[in-house]
């Protein structure tokens, strides 16, 4: 019993004291939430101030932009005020500049129309002066306006034809001295820059040798061996009685060359026989065709051509081989190649282009087989087929105008040809067409009424005309001249150009007795 008394008041005495306790704990949280409440109202006063501080300057922000863009609008727009208002000032100016000129116009069309009138008026008068002059000089002359006329154009008609020959004459002459001028300077200056000697090719090689006792031995037993010489080589040799010399006679310098070389080194060596002909000439073959390619080469390397076809090359070496009218092949070729640079360079064209053209335009001269086809277009074809330039094709197949020119260094590769071929002692011309010539020359200019005598004089470059004093006046010989030399040079072909002198004079001869 005692125990649980104990039991009781103790636990009486521990509910008690909790409620106090509890009580105590109460208080503290209730002091701690005003406490919090307090705090949370000073935290939200301070982030109210600081939102309004914020709004406060975002507005004056905002405010000062919109203030800027209205004041850029207002400047925008006094600026297209002040363009407008000088646009009106200026239109207000021109209006009253039309209307001051439409008002001076006016007054210029009004004095003009005066003017007018009063010319109007004035020609009318003139007219009438003049008919009435017209009506006088008929009266006095007998003869109508029309039939005055026309005898005046008639009586002036032989004065005015004179003059005009004479007029037409220094026209020509004054235009060739202008128009020609530069042309001149450029042909001459091509020409006086190359210098070539004249080279005359024969078909008849002389042999020289010591004594005519090799003779016998070139003839061999029976002639067994000039049979064998001229059967190997293709050359005629010809033994006669000229001392000391054997003729070698063919068309083609080549084998005349082969023939000579073999023949001295026959000489040279002394075994004459067949057999050693054979093997010498074959040997001398060798040795030409191999100088023929090395003179090819040398020849491209002196004019400064690269880059030709080995073939062209060969043919080039066997121009010196080859002559045309006399004149050596590749003597000509080098000098038309010389011409045709410089005149290209005169000209302001490619001069190796020129050049290159110029040594290869007779190329179809040298070929291995004989073509039907003119040389010049055959030559083009062995250009075309070595891949040369086309330019370079064309020059060398218009050259003789068998083909037709289609650049500026064809017309060039033409005329250097002419220049080359038409020098003196370049090339031998044929006495029979030189002596036609001449004749034909001189009896067209005997062919005209008047005329005595004529003779072409200084190779047919002069033609000197004798006319009767009691025919031909000294007005009708200038005029005869001119028709002439217009003949002349419409129906003939001739190198250079021909003078056309008329002598005209008058003799009177008496006797004293």
């Amino acid at each position: 019993m005692g125990t649980l008394t104990i039991i009781i008041i103790a636990t009486g005495a521990f509910l008690g004291g909790g409620a106090i306790s509890y009580f105590v704990w109460d208080k503290a949280i209730a002091k701690k939430k005003n406490k919090i409440i307090a705090e949370a109202s000073t935290e939200a006063e301070v982030i109210r101030k600081e939102k309004e501080l914020q709004a406060k300057e975002k507005y004056l922000q905002l405010k000062s932009e919109h203030d800027r863009l209205i004041n850029e609008k207002n400047q925008k727009i006094s600026a297209a005020e002040t363009r407008i208002q000088q646009r009106e000032a200026s239109i207000t100016t021109r209006i009253e500049e039309t209307q001051r000129m439409k008002k001076e116009l006016d007054i210029l069309r009004e004095n003009l129309n005066k003017q007018l009138e009063r010319v109007e008026k004035r020609t009318e008068e003139l007219e009438k002066q003049h008919k009435e002059q017209i009506d006088k000089l008929e009266a006095i002359s007998g003869y109508s306006a029309e039939e005055a006329k026309k005898e005046l154009v008639e009586s002036l008609q032989e004065n005015a034809k004179s003059e005009a020959i004479g007029l037409i004459n220094e026209i020509i002459d004054e235009a060739k001295m202008t128009a020609n001028k530069e042309a001149k300077k450029i042909v001459l200056e091509t020409i006086q820059r190359v210098a070539t000697e004249t080279a005359i090719e024969n078909a008849v090689t002389v042999f020289n040798i010591e004594s005519d006792e090799l003779k016998g031995r070139i003839i061999g037993r029976e002639g067994r061996n000039i049979r064998a010489l001229e059967a190997a080589t293709g050359v005629e040799i010809v033994v006669d009685d000229t001392p000391e010399a054997i003729l070698l006679s063919a068309f083609d310098p080549v084998r005349r060359e082969i023939a000579r070389l073999s023949l001295h080194q026959l000489v040279t060596d002394g075994r004459i026989h067949p057999a050693r002909i054979e093997e010498v000439v074959n040997k001398t073959k060798k040795q030409i065709e191999e100088e023929i390619i090395e003179i090819g080469k040398r020849t491209t390397i002196d004019l400064g051509v690269h880059g030709l076809h080995p073939e062209l090359v060969r043919m080039i070496g066997k121009m010196k081989y080859r002559s045309s009218y006399g004149q050596n092949l590749l003597q000509h070729s080098r000098e038309v190649a010389n011409l045709s640079a410089i005149m290209a360079s005169e000209l302001g064209l490619n001069p190796k282009i020129a050049k290159r053209a110029g040594l290869l335009h007779d190329i179809g001269k040298v070929a291995d087989e004989e073509p039907e086809l003119p040389h010049a277009v055959y030559g083009m074809k062995l250009a075309e087929k070595f891949k040369e330039k086309p330019e370079i094709c064309n020059a060398i197949g218009a050259h003789h105008d068998e083909v037709e020119m289609n650049n500026l260094i064809s017309p060039i590769v033409q005329v250097c040809d002419a220049i080359s071929g038409a020098r003196p002692g370049a090339r031998r011309e044929i006495v029979e067409s030189y002596i036609k010539r001449l004749k034909d020359l001189e009896a067209l200019a005997l062919s005209y009424p008047g005329v005595l005598k004529t003779y072409a004089i200084q190779a047919g470059r002069e033609l000197r005309v004798i006319v009767g004093s009691e025919k031909i006046s000294d007005a009708d010989s200038e005029k005869l001249s001119y028709e002439i030399a217009k003949r002349v040079q419409d129906e003939m072909t001739y190198p250079g150009q021909v003078k056309i002198t008329v002598i005209r004079e008058t003799r009177s001869i008496n006797y004293a007795k």
